[in-house]
């Protein structure tokens, strides 16, 4: 997944002088959102049936409970944050299929959210919802013009394979699926784009054409999930049956690194990669790459990659990597994992207060 070298500088970022000899370069991975956001989960709420590896209480942290007691949960937490005179943040809908919830719960929502933009905390509305479930009419009804709808929808594609979808219950195959993510543009309303890669018949290929597939409709966000089987999932049986293996750790990092350096190339960040670690969670894990840093391993051989091609693209191989002190962790991976790699590369390694890379 070659992808060519962003030269964007991040806003509010002036390069350091420049020694004769060295190349200066930012981080390729454009800068994101600078948000504070409240998420509200509602496990399972709105969706027309279970995918194969779905367990939202357990991937959440959040008991089922119902649309009037997650309401009342969320007014009782805005009036709260009000009161404390909390920061702005914007409000999330997730782990359901909101604009399928049951009419008028999304109103019901919205309009809890609307009580509070007049008083400026909160900024932004967005949800998760299936490509199956954003029929123009809907969305002009929840996202219309004004402070009542939402700003944001994300997408919970998973993949645009269609025999993937086939083997996860999904129930829709690329055509509604890429249909969804222009219905949700012409709205006028912000796209992300939820990737699942690993599912039954998913491959890292499959993945590359993903990330394609998802730019082409120039998202705001992309989120990467790499499928885990969690236990009382339909997968969990495929598991046990020895129909399904998930990918292996070190080829679940090596993909998603290639997925971030074809969204950096395209300005579009990754706001998530990998399961959040919630309370409990490992417990529920029985196979499949998740790893509480996993995020990071992928940055990291990410960033690498990225220092590698332009290490190739100079005149004489460079002996000098001076980078951010901010980005030392990500330079030195997990537990300082790369660190052999850039000494392979005859790379000393050098950390400064400067907001740039240099190689010389």
């Amino acid at each position: 997944m070659n992808a060519p070298f962003r030269a964007i500088r991040p806003p509010g970022e002036a390069a350091s002088p420049v020694p004769p000899g060295a190349t200066a370069f930012f981080h390729p991975e454009p800068p994101r959102r600078r948000a504070r956001i409240l998420p509200v989960f509602l496990p399972f709420l709105g969706c027309p049936g279970r995918c194969v590896y779905c367990a939202q209480p357990a991937a959440t942290g959040t008991a089922p409970a119902s649309l009037a007691e997650h309401l009342h949960a969320l007014e009782a937490t805005l009036d709260q944050a009000r009161r404390s005179g909390a920061q702005p943040l914007e409000l999330g809908f997730y782990g359901g299929t909101f604009t399928a919830l049951p009419e008028p719960w999304p109103q019901r929502f919205l309009a809890a959210a609307a009580r509070h933009r007049a008083s400026g905390l909160v900024t932004r509305v967005r949800c998760s919802t299936r490509p199956d479930a954003v029929d123009p009419g809907l969305l002009a009804r929840l996202g219309g013009p004004g402070p009542q709808g939402l700003d944001m929808i994300e997408l919970g594609v998973q993949t645009f394979h269609g025999p993937a979808l086939e083997a996860s219950g999904r129930g829709y195959g690329p055509g509604e699926a890429h249909a969804a993510c222009r219905a949700v543009r012409r709205a006028g309303l912000a796209l992300g784009v939820q990737l699942l890669p690993g599912l039954p018949g998913h491959d890292p290929a499959h993945l590359e054409a993903d990330v394609r597939a998802a730019l082409e409709h120039e998202p705001e966000a992309v989120r990467l999930y790499p499928c885990v089987v969690l236990r009382g999932t339909p997968l969990a049986g495929a598991l046990a049956r020895g129909d399904y293996a998930p990918w292996p750790l070190e080829a679940t990092v090596d993909a998603l690194a290639d997925a971030l350096l074809a969204l950096w190339a395209r300005g579009v960040p990754a706001i998530r990669t990998g399961l959040a670690p919630e309370a409990g969670l490992g417990a529920h894990i029985l196979a499949g790459p998740w790893h509480p840093a996993l995020g990071q391993l992928a940055r990291s051989l990410a960033l690498f990659r990225h220092i590698h091609a332009r290490a190739q693209a100079l005149d004489r191989p460079p002996r000098t990597l001076v980078a951010p002190r901010r980005w030392r962790s990500d330079i030195t991976g997990h537990q300082g994992a790369l660190r052999p790699r850039y000494a392979a590369l005859g790379l000393t390694l050098a950390f400064e207060d400067r907001p740039d890379f240099l190689l010389f």
